[in-house]
C-alpha cells in the first residue's frame, strides 16, 4: 500500500522545457507536457521520491535556443533536481550545453541531433535514437520501394541540414541521387515544376509545419504531373493530429518515422490509455516518450544512480543507458524506430511500413 507524499516535506523539482507557443511545434510540446504530467501524477500517488512530493517546473522554450538557456539558468536556480524534455534538437542542444555546463542532469526526451553535446558528458543522456539511426533506416526505406532519385524541400536549418547529409550518405553507395529544394526561393507551384525537371520520384519534406509543409503538400496532391510521387517527412509531421485537420486525405500516404514498438506492452496499453484520456485524442510517441522521462528521472533521483546504471521498465521497453560510437551523451540504444503512415483508406488510422527490430550501430 502507498502513502501520499507528505505536504511538509520540500518537493523534489523537476524542470520541465516544452514547446508550448509559435514558433514551437505547439502540438508536439503538449503531448511531451501530458506524458511528463502524467508520470508525476502516478509517482506521487504511489509515495513520491522517499515520502517528497514530485513537482514538475514548466518553461516553455517555444522552439528558441536563447530562451531554453534562460530557462535551464532559472531552474537551476530554483534548485531543480534534474532537467526533462524538449522536442526541438536545436533547443534541446542550446539547453544540453548549459546543463552540461552548470553539472545539471538533463534527461532529453525527444530530440534526434546525434551530437547533442560538442565533448562527451555524463550530466546529460537521451531517450530518443539518434538522428543517423533513424533517418539511414529511411534512405533504406526509399531505396527498397525503388527509390534513387529523391528531391528534399528544405529551409536553412542545422537539424534539416544533418538530416539532408545522412540521406545522401547513405543512398550514395547505392546508386540514389539527392537534390535540394530551398524553399526560400521557390513557391509552392514552383517546386513542383522543379520535381518535373529533375525527374525526382520521392519528395522529403523538411521543412517547418504547417508552413510551408501544408501548402506544399497540396500543390503536389494537386498537380496531374507528380501524381506518382511519393512524398514523405521523416521528422514526423503525419504524427499529430494538427497535420489530419489541415490536410484530411491529402495528408495521407506520406511516410514518416516515429519511436513506437510494433506492440505495446501492458505497462504501454495502461498509459495509452490515460494519455489518449488527458489529451482528447490518440497519443503520440512523443507523449510516451514524456512519461518515460519521468520514469527515468524518478528512479534515478530515488535512487542516487548514474546513468549507466539506470535499469526500469519503460511504456516502450526496457530502458538502459550506454555508450554509442558516435554520440557524445548517454543513449537509451534500443528505442524502437518505425516508419509510418496515415492510411489513405482511413487517414485516422496509422499503418506501420517498416520497423527496425534490431538496433544499428553507425
Amino acid at each position: 500500500m502507498h502513502t501520499s507524499p507528505s505536504t511538509h516535506e520540500a518537493p523534489v523539482r523537476i524542470g520541465a522545457l516544452v514547446p508550448l507557443t509559435r514558433p514551437g511545434w505547439a502540438q508536439a510540446g503538449q503531448h511531451l507536457l501530458a506524458g511528463l504530467e502524467l508520470a508525476v501524477g502516478e509517482v506521487n500517488a504511489a509515495g513520491g521520491i522517499a515520502g517528497r512530493p514530485l513537482e514538475l517546473v514548466v518553461r516553455d522554450t517555444a522552439a528558441d535556443p536563447q530562451r531554453a538557456v534562460a530557462a535551464v539558468d532559472e531552474l537551476a536556480g530554483l534548485g531543480v533536481a534534474a532537467l526533462a524534455g524538449e522536442y526541438h534538437s536545436v533547443v534541446a542542444r542550446a539547453a544540453a550545453t548549459r546543463a552540461d555546463a552548470l553539472g545539471l542532469p538533463y534527461l532529453c526526451s525527444s530530440a534526434v541531433f546525434d551530437a547533442l553535446t560538442e565533448q562527451p558528458t555524463d550530466h546529460v543522456a537521451r531517450l530518443s535514437p539518434p538522428q543517423s539511426r533513424g533517418w539511414q533506416l529511411y534512405a533504406d526505406f526509399l531505396l527498397a520501394a525503388g527509390h534513387s532519385r529523391i528531391a528534399v524541400a528544405t529551409q536553412p536549418s542545422v537539424y534539416w541540414a544533418a538530416g539532408t547529409g545522412i540521406l545522401r550518405d547513405r543512398l550514395a553507395p547505392h546508386g540514389g541521387s539527392l537534390v535540394e529544394l530551398d524553399m526560400r526561393e521557390l513557391t509552392p507551384e514552383s517546386l513542383c515544376d522543379e520535381l518535373v525537371g529533375h525527374g525526382a520520384t520521392a519528395l522529403l519534406l523538411l521543412v517547418g509545419h504547417p508552413e510551408p509543409a501544408v501548402p506544399v503538400v497540396r500543390a503536389v496532391r494537386r498537380d496531374p504531373r507528380l501524381s506518382g510521387l511519393l512524398m514523405g517527412a521523416p521528422a514526423g509531421q503525419p504524427e499529430f493530429a494538427e497535420w489530419a485537420d489541415l490536410l484530411g486525405d491529402d495528408g495521407a500516404g506520406i511516410p514518416f518515422l516515429r519511436y513506437l514498438p510494433e506492440q505495446l506492452g501492458p505497462l504501454g496499453t495502461r498509459v495509452e490509455a490515460a494519455l489518449r484520456e488527458r489529451l482528447g485524442e490518440v497519443p503520440s510517441f512523443v507523449a510516451f516518450e514524456g512519461y518515460d522521462t519521468i520514469t527515468v528521472l524518478a528512479d534515478r533521483v530515488r535512487t542516487a544512480a548514474a546513468w549507466k546504471d539506470v535499469d526500469v521498465e519503460g511504456t516502450r521497453g526496457r530502458i538502459r543507458f550506454s555508450r554509442e560510437p558516435g554520440i557524445s551523451v548517454w543513449q537509451w540504444a534500443q528505442p524502437p524506430v518505425q516508419i509510418a503512415d496515415r492510411d489513405p483508406s482511413h487517414p485516422g488510422r496509422f499503418r506501420v511500413l517498416h520497423a527496425d527490430r534490431l538496433p544499428r550501430r553507425h
